[in-house]
């Protein structure tokens, strides 16, 4: 039967040695500030020029819109949805956004590309089209990149806060020694699963108002939304890092299996670039990793401002993932 007495004492256990460790808790702090400030400063400037424009249908009849379709220097971008097409002209992503076979076009009053792109648009073109104009902030690449940042760090203090300390202990012969108590395998692993939760909700909190404070996100949804997505996102990697733990006895080969999860989840879960447009079996790839569905969800509730009821498939995910993780961890457990 599991005593809380005992639950509390391996919480506060596993906190007090975390805090002692300076190197690792700086490396958990540092590291995604370094990240966020470096990324603000880049791409801050107006030195970055880019022309994007949504087409909705490619076939046209009208052969004088030909002439501005080939235009120099400007990505044309077929697009499917056109809610989300006008979304990403509120946002700045589109400077313009054409409708060739029902001859109108949208345009972001506040858009410096818009006006120039819409001048384009009219001097090559003999036909009347309709001027639909919409209006909004621009978001800014640090906006859209700051829930993955915060989602990567809290996957690499997970797997590797958890794994990689679970098979330490069992290396150096210290949970053999838990064996002889009467800690059970639940409570010492419920523990971990809690002690680091907690560390990481607060790391991750900290990270996130003080970078806040100065860059200034995009923040339209709720914060406690937002932090329950990334408790959640926790959880469901914690699990993962317990469940690679759970039989390994070689320090080397658990970072090895770590890295072989961590980097292609980082890379391949929309952290640094979006995902629309790329293959769809890495789409399709993407969907089976936690770090996606955190980002994706914690971006929809910054940028569009999304309910926990709107992002309910992503929490269901992790729901899920969570609890097939930590019963498979839990059941190939052992001590030595």
């Amino acid at each position: 039967m599991m005593s809380l007495k005992r639950l509390l004492t391996l919480i506060y256990t596993r906190n007090k040695e975390f805090v002692r460790d300076r190197s690792s808790l700086s490396w958990n702090i540092i590291m995604p500030i370094l990240i966020v400030v470096g990324f603000a400063y880049t791409f801050s400037g107006d030195f970055i020029t880019k022309y994007n424009v949504g087409i909705i249908e490619q076939d046209i009849s009208p052969s004088s819109l030909n002439s501005f379709l080939t235009t120099r220097y400007v990505d044309f971008i077929k697009v499917d949805n056109i809610d989300n097409a006008i979304t990403k002209v509120q946002r700045h992503q589109l400077g313009l956004l054409v409708d060739t076979h029902n001859l109108r076009y949208w345009i972001n009053s506040d858009s410096a590309d818009g006006y120039f792109l819409e001048k384009i648009l009219l001097s090559s073109t003999k036909v009347k089209l309709e001027k639909q104009t919409v209006s909004g902030k621009e978001i800014r690449y640090v906006d859209w990149v700051i829930p993955g940042i915060l989602s990567m760090n809290i996957m690499f203090s997970a797997l590797f806060g958890v794994g990689y300390v679970i098979v330490r202990y069992r290396k150096n012969g210290m949970l053999k020694r838990l064996k002889a108590t009467p800690v059970t395998a639940l409570e010492y692993l419920s523990a971990q699963v809690i002690s680091r939760l907690i560390l990481i909700m607060i790391i991750t909190i900290f990270i996130f108002y003080s970078t806040n404070f100065f860059i200034g996100y995009a923040m339209h949804g709720s914060h406690l939304s937002l932090f329950f997505i990334f408790a959640l996102g926790a959880i469901s990697m914690i699990s993962l890092g317990l469940l690679v733990a759970a039989r390994i006895t070689s320090e080397e080969t658990a970072g090895g299996l770590l890295n072989l999860l961590s980097w292609p989840m980082m890379f391949l879960s929309g952290v640094w670039f979006s995902l629309e447009g790329t293959n769809p079996v890495v789409q399709q790839l993407a969907e089976a990793f936690p770090l996606t569905h955190v980002t994706t969800a914690a971006r929809m509730i910054m940028i569009d401002g999304a309910q926990l009821v709107d992002v309910s498939y992503h929490i269901t995910i992790l729901v899920l993932q969570s609890i097939i993780f930590l019963f498979a961890g839990a059941f190939m457990f052992r001590w030595e």
